[in-house]
């Protein structure tokens, strides 16, 4: 007898673990900022300790890749929902800087297990009975739930802050207790709900792994010397390090930020629980202003306007002197987020190509990922020796110099416009892009 799903039946599985597995998430989104500080972290330890994540993500997606091909994507599932389990577990028992990074350091290793293979089941599984077939429609109702699943966390955990129902506890690992409930029920459902057919011999899949580790250098050395040869993509890519200064004021100094108003690290997390979930809601707000104002302007102003209004957003977090002028400001600030992300992974297509994309679209990441382990601490450092205020400022505006890496692109833009307006005058062909 077959266990392979219908098309339907593999659409329903994915979408109810894309539920289950960013359910958790918004648990905790902010929570373990304020928890670390609760357990007595500085304000420098605290943004040094999540390096850790970007350090192992960036050393390990690359060799991880291959994994889920070798061992199959249920076994990949498997082990990212127990690492996780783990990571919860280290999470709400950590009570110094290296218990903290620890937990950091699994969190890494999760994500890096975690990205992909839910997703390439889906698609094989559907095309195994439909082969090539259409799975549009159901990629876009995965980003919904996200977005829904992640709010709706976000608001239950805001509300079991607040609630406090065990007064000798704290308040702020309750919902972290709570996350791991839901990675517990996550982990059960990948093993009951997931079936794919059997694969090759034990030792075929460790080569595949081995093989796929092996080829991390060579990866590595095609993607830094095609951003050596294409000024444009290196601009684009390059863009990444001051993005993610600004996220870090945004995502990390923001929950440090309202407690510090607050007076409180309880008071400030359930605050931030609906805080966030209006957050993801502006943030899809801007992802509908980034097509129409991609039409509008195009493509690469559109990107340069995002990455400066939200550096310049980020900034005016550090300048509110009110709870109230700060989830204002970053909900302006979050909504700029969204919409910079369209502009920027459509520039990243546009000069990639099929043999590379793949390549193109992991260095974007790990530059990403390098970026945050360095500036974090960085911006941490300065938060302990100035204010919050000043580091949330300076950060800001740093970011948006960002906007500067993608004018080679625009330059690019311009000259492609000029062929295309001479080609149609009859003057000159259409430049290719």
């Amino acid at each position: 007898m077959s266990t392979h799903l219908s098309p339907a039946a593999a659409r329903r599985v994915f979408l109810i673990l894309t539920a289950t597995r960013w359910l958790p998430v918004g648990f905790v989104i902010g929570v373990f900022t304020l928890f670390a500080l609760e357990r007595g972290l500085t304000i420098q330890e605290t943004l040094t300790y999540f390096a850790a994540q970007g350090v192992m993500v960036l050393l390990l997606e690359l060799p991880t890749s291959g994994f889920a091909d070798a061992f199959g994507r249920k076994s990949v599932l498997v082990a990212a929902g127990l690492i996780n389990v783990i990571t919860g577990v280290l999470y709400v028992t950590a009570n110094s800087f290296w218990q903290f990074a620890l937990a950091a350091a699994f969190m890494g290793i999760y994500r890096a297990l975690d990205s992909g293979p839910l997703e390439a089941w889906f698609v094989d599984t559907v095309h195994l009975t439909e082969p090539g077939a259409d799975v549009d429609q159901a990629l876009a109702a995965q980003g919904t739930i996200v977005g829904v699943a992640i709010a709706g966390g976000s608001l239950a955990s805001g509300g079991l802050i607040a609630w406090h129902p065990i007064a000798d506890r704290s308040a702020i690992a309750f919902p972290i207790v709570v996350s791991i409930a839901f990675a517990v029920l996550h982990l059960v459902l990948t093993l009951a709900l997931v079936h794919e057919p059997r694969l090759a011999n034990k030792s075929t899949r460790v080569r595949q792994a081995l093989d796929s580790a092996k080829d991390t250098p060579k990866v590595i050395v095609d993607g830094l010397t095609l951003l050596r040869h294409n000024r444009i993509l290196a601009g684009i890519v390059g863009v990444e390090l001051f993005w993610v200064i600004g996220m870090t004021v945004f995502e990390s100094m923001l929950p440090i930020r309202m407690a510090e108003m607050l007076g409180s690290t309880t008071d400030a997390g359930a605050l931030l629980g609906p805080v966030a979930a209006a957050g993801w809601a502006v943030f899809a707000l801007g992802s509908v202003i980034a097509g129409r104002s991609m039409k509008r302007w195009g493509v690469v102003r559109a990107a340069i306007a995002a990455r400066i209004f939200n550096g310049l957003g980020a900034a005016v977090m550090g300048l509110m002197l009110g709870p109230v002028g700060l989830v204002g400001a970053y909900l302006v600030t979050y909504m700029l987020h969204g919409v910079g992300g369209a502009p920027h992974a459509t520039l990243l297509h546009r000069e990639a190509s099929a043999h590379n994309r793949a390549t193109v679209l992991s260095m974007n990441s790990m530059v990403m990922f390098a970026g945050g382990a360095v500036a974090a601490p960085a911006i941490g450092w300065l938060a302990q020796t100035t204010s919050v205020q000043t580091a949330m400022v300076v950060a800001g505006l740093v970011s948006v110099f960002g906007a500067f890496l993608y004018l080679p692109a625009l330059r690019h833009e311009r000259t492609l416009r000029r062929g295309d307006d001479k080609g149609l005058d009859g003057d000159a062909a259409p430049t290719p892009a």
